[in-house]
């Protein structure tokens, strides 16, 4: 297994040298190599058994270094950078050519973001490089939020865990770009839209589901766990899986009674950013379970509630 620690002047010399490290973030722990290295890019995709047409977020320290790598910053995502960086929001913004064409998948947008982690924040100023850093997971699987999902998952892969303990987010980032004067949000994640439209007004979504995607994070099967999961009403889908060992995952407090090897509860008091900070978690514990199948609700559409939403979507039965 990896070894987990907090030495970043290790993490910093690996890297230099073209290894992989785990690194944790506000959102999820990162696979992280060198993205001007190509060969070490190449390691990322062959690590995570990620197809290599599904484009990596770089990670940098500041916004002098997003300037480094990408065009002009437009306007309308200037205004959410002075706001949201560092944190959970990703910038799609067109490339420079110091960016190897592997990072991006070919296309001409670089996807970016500032994280909120001392921890990384250290090592980002400390290796003055960027970091290309998808969820360092086994492709398609559920997205690690504690050192110890890496390494259960990844530890006879690679040789470093960086710990930073928790992700306080656990949710992914949200992905925003351009097309015109209209800002599109490519992916649901750790900042809600609402928090988006106070900020620039309304925006446009497009959660594209496919097997080409523009993006990262725009796969249609994703985060999920080896076992199927349904979402849905769980009282219907106790029902319709009544034969089964089932796992429940509640949201909120509810008078259903319902027999099942265990209750997962994302938040009794019906917060969706508590329910973010404990979905891939629990994904992972009933992953683990003696269960057969894992039942999930359907949030309400407030808050993180659809970045929830749609994680819970790609992950289940489809």
């Amino acid at each position: 297994m990896a070894i987990i620690g907090n030495n970043i002047e290790k993490a910093v010399q690996l890297l230099r040298e073209g290894e992989l490290v785990a690194i944790p973030t506000e959102t999820v722990y990162g696979l992280a190599a060198n993205a001007l290295n190509e060969k070490a890019v190449l390691k990322v995709f062959a690590t995570k058994e990620r197809p290599a047409f599904d484009p990596l977020i770089i990670h940098v320290h500041d916004l002098d270094e997003v300037q480094k790598y990408a065009e002009a910053i437009p306007e309308k995502l200037m205004v959410l950078a002075k706001k949201f960086w560092p944190g959970p929001l990703t910038l799609l913004l067109p490339k420079k050519n110091t960016i190897p064409d592997i990072v991006t998948s070919g296309l001409p947008q670089v996807a970016v973001r500032i994280p909120d982690h001392p921890i990384t924040q250290a090592l980002l100023k400390e290796i003055n490089l960027p970091l290309a850093a998808p969820s360092a997971n086994p492709f398609g699987y559920i997205s690690p939020t504690d050192p110890t999902h890496v390494d259960q998952q990844l530890g006879d892969k690679i040789r470093y865990i960086l710990d930073g303990g928790p992700c306080k987010v656990g949710l992914e980032s949200t992905i925003a770009g351009m097309e015109g004067d209209e800002v599109i949000i490519h992916r649901l994640g750790g900042i809600s839209i609402e928090n988006i439209e106070r900020e620039i007004g309304k925006v446009k979504l497009n959660i594209n589901l496919s097997g080409n995607p523009k993006t990262p994070g725009q796969l249609k099967s994703h985060y999920a766990p080896r076992k199927p999961l349904y979402v849905g009403n769980v009282g219907d889908l106790s029902k319709i899986h009544a034969n089964k060992k089932t796992s429940l995952i509640l949201f909120g407090n509810t008078d259903i009674e319902i027999n099942s090897v265990k209750t997962y509860q994302l938040s009794a008091s019906s917060n969706t950013y508590e329910a973010a900070l404990h979905l891939f978690k629990i994904l992972h514990d009933a992953d683990a379970d003696s269960s057969e199948v894992v039942l999930a609700p359907v949030l309400p559409e407030t808050g993180l509630g659809p970045a929830i939403n749609d994680r819970l979507k790609r992950a289940s039965v489809q």
